[in-house]
């Protein structure tokens, strides 16, 4: 992971970000922290896939290698 995923990424900490995995999933949470192999943790996600239906989950681990995109809010 770059010097520059890294610094955006804990300058988001504590933050809401939009999180789409392999296989088409949309996450949104709060990023409570993440390694080197872009595993996250998340806090207060909910399951936006189907957005007539959207899933609360909590708190969660996301496995780095299903990570297709982290979107940081916008300021």
């Amino acid at each position: 992971m770059s010097e520059m995923t890294t610094e955006i990424l804990e300058q988001n900490l504590g933050r809401i970000v939009l999180v789409r995995l392999k296989g088409g999933k949309s996450l949104r949470g709060k990023l409570k922290g993440f390694d080197q192999h872009l595993n996250l943790v998340l806090e207060e996600t909910e399951d936006n896939t189907a957005s007539d239906n959207v899933r609360k989950l909590g708190m969660i681990i996301v496995r780095g290698d299903n990570v297709v995109l982290i979107s940081p809010p916008p300021r």
